[in-house]
């Protein structure tokens, strides 16, 4: 089982998570809420959860299909819902970027395999209502 331990580390919620394997992860709240810009926001963490693990995912399918991807990137933003508490991620974007040798129907098929079968993260995030739409991209 996972273990992970939080310590407040720096003025009122500046925290670093830290697991079993010695990973650290910063977190703080926004400045608006009394936050110093100490780390991530723990809302921004799971978008980062959900880009590591399709991204992971993708990679391990293409390389089983012998693309050569030579180089990768995502970007992910998201809308969270208005005016609630607690405020969960509504809608969520993902631009996938490959570089190489790819093949673009490959490239779409292993992003909707991860998204729709293998990736946890994303699979949680759907069960809490949130929407996540892609757009693949193939660059030379």
């Amino acid at each position: 089982m996972p273990v992970i331990e939080l310590k407040r580390v720096q003025n009122d919620f500046g925290f670093e998570a830290t697991d079993e394997n010695g990973h650290v992860v910063k977190m703080d709240s926004s400045p608006e809420s009394g936050g110093q810009n100490y780390g991530a926001r723990p809302m921004q963490l799971l978008l980062t959860a959900l880009g590591g693990c399709s991204a992971i995912d993708v990679l391990m399918i293409l390389k089983k299909q012998r693309q050569q991807v030579r180089d990768y990137t995502m970007t992910i933003k998201g809308d969270r819902e208005a005016g609630k508490e607690p405020s969960l991620w509504k809608n969520i974007v993902i631009e996938f970027h490959f570089y190489g040798e790819v093949d673009a129907e490959k490239a779409q098929k292993a992003v909707d395999l991860s998204l729709e079968k293998y990736c946890s993260v994303s699979a949680t995030l759907v069960a809490a209502g949130a929407t996540i739409t892609t757009e693949t991209f193939v660059h030379p």
